[in-house]
């Protein structure tokens, strides 16, 4: 078996001969997955950095202030912002479970993705990595990856998470639909195998228990290099008080429905974006508190643009949120990272960042050789995160699939174009809604941007086809064509 490690200038080298004498010699095993194993950087005793990842459910770039936004106030994340780098271009797909099934697994959802609500267990995650190389791990907030709504085999395992890599979890929607209990006021969460009943957590907040759970797994695991993700259950509808805007309106289950007018609802989002923040911020100080700031990787994004019933101010315009479709509204997502002593800071950057980046730009930090069972689709941005020259990816494509009755469809981009599988060619820039379809332009600089990014889309496989004309594809389709084995798009890999 071959060991795999990479040196401090970023080489990688065998180990075979040496690691084999070591292991005789100490009698210690290195952590293994899927056959491979992985070994710290030789020579080095510096502790592998700490991972913690949050991502937000349906919110977008134009409700943070730091990307624009009027109407929220989000002082926390702006700091980070200010201190570490703000990524203006990083992106994801228009609603959770695809964005989800992306990130964790660091591949095109042409791969791996066959239904909404769906991680096949077989997948290997970026928990599945890090918990091989040594991380304590843990994950908290929302799953609603079992396979719930279509009964999968397994879907009533309480083990799936671990499988995922994740040693230790508090979640909502594990083995439990959401016709049982929701996840805000009396939520019904799962914590390591036990149901947490309404209840048990009556008058509770989700979010609150949700964010307790990461900052007591924090503390109990400070001398051990850990990895936390945090996909939140804010801000995702239904639309209701927090803990801050409650006030005397009682805290049961009940206080879970949203209130009657477009108006009433808008209030409830901005104070729940405002309390996501502060959950963020309660994170970041317990962090500080066991004085791992200096060796902790903080990442904040969110899944998918912002409900469709919501609209925001934004640097001057109304932005009607897009999620479930495949505009800037619905696919393009904040994503602030902030290393202390690492990161450059209040540096904005418009390199291009895919959800298949966090996989390999994870294993970057842990110092791991991505192996022949690692994914080939992503790009590590791991050297943005330390200030080293970096070659950023030239593009990002989405794959769009959900079997949910949503519009599927491709796109390739870059910073300026985006073009569709059907051939609709955009200038994003100054056409957000994309409403001046330029693929028939004679503009020198158009066309040649349009090839370029047509030999890309040319390289991917083709987008699916709905079962009956004039139909989307649901819940009930028979024929989900996978390419678990395409070759890599890029011709650089």
């Amino acid at each position: 078996m071959q060991i795999k490690s990479t040196n401090s200038f970023g080489f990688s080298f065998s180990h075979r001969w040496v690691a084999s004498l070591f292991l005789i010699l100490t009698s210690i095993t290195l952590p293994t997955f899927f056959g491979e194993v992985y070994a710290e950087q030789p020579g080095s005793d510096q502790r592998k950095p700490n991972i913690i990842l949050i991502m937000a459910d349906d919110v977008s770039w134009e409700a943070f202030g730091s990307y624009g936004a009027i109407d929220y106030q989000t002082p926390n994340l702006d700091q980070l912002a200010q201190k570490g780098i703000r990524f203006s271009h990083c992106y994801s797909t228009p609603i959770c479970t695809t964005s989800r099934v992306k990130i964790m697994t660091g591949k095109y959802n042409f791969r791996n993705y066959t239904h909404f609500g769906y991680l096949n267990p077989s997948e290997k995650t970026f928990g599945n990595l890090l918990q091989g190389a040594g991380y304590k791990t843990a994950i908290a907030g929302k799953w609603q990856l079992n396979g719930l709504s279509n009964s999968l085999p397994g879907f009533d395992s309480k083990d799936r998470p671990h499988d995922a890599g994740f040693e230790e979890y508090m979640l909502w929607q594990l083995t439990q639909p959401k016709s049982k209990g929701e996840r805000f006021w009396s939520p019904l969460l799962e914590h390591n195998g036990k149901v947490l009943t309404k209840q048990m957590n009556l008058e509770k907040y989700g979010p609150d228990l949700m964010c307790d759970f990461v900052c007591d797994f924090i503390e109990r695991n400070q001398n051990e290099p850990f990895f936390v993700y945090y996909p939140m259950a804010l801000v995702h509808d239904p639309f209701v008080p927090t803990p801050d805007t409650i006030g005397d309106q009682p805290k049961t289950h009940a206080a879970n429905k949203a209130p009657k007018g477009k108006e009433a609802k808008k209030k409830n989002f901005v104070a729940m974006v405002n309390y996501m923040d502060k959950l963020v911020g309660r994170i970041v100080a317990k962090v500080k508190d066991v004085d791992q700031m200096e060796n902790t990787i903080i990442l904040f994004t969110a899944d998918n643009g912002t409900n469709r019933t919501i609209t925001s101010k934004w640097n001057g315009q109304d932005i009607m949120g897009g999620k479930g479709g495949m505009t800037d509204m619905g696919t393009h997502v904040p994503l602030i990272a902030y290393w202390q002593g690492h990161t450059p800071e209040g540096v904005v950057l418009d390199d291009m960042i895919d959800f298949t980046d966090f996989y390999p730009t994870f294993a970057a930090a842990a110092s791991l050789e991505l192996g022949d069972e690692d994914p080939i689709d992503g790009y590590s941005f791991y050297a943005r995160l330390t200030g080293q020259p970096f070659t950023p990816r030239p593009w990002v494509f989405c794959h769009y699939e959900p079997y949910w009755n949503k519009q599927p469809g491709q796109f390739v981009r870059n910073q300026q174009f985006k073009l569709y599988r059907d051939g609709r060619l955009f200038s994003v820039p100054n056409d957000l809604r994309e409403e001046q379809d330029l693929a028939k332009s004679t503009e020198t600089s158009i066309r040649q941007a349009k090839a370029s990014l047509m030999e890309i889309m040319n390289a991917a496989p083709p987008a699916s086809k709905p079962e009956k004309p004039g139909k989307l594809n649901g819940r009930t389709t028979k024929n989900r064509p996978v390419y678990p084995d395409w070759k890599s798009m890029s011709s650089s890999r």
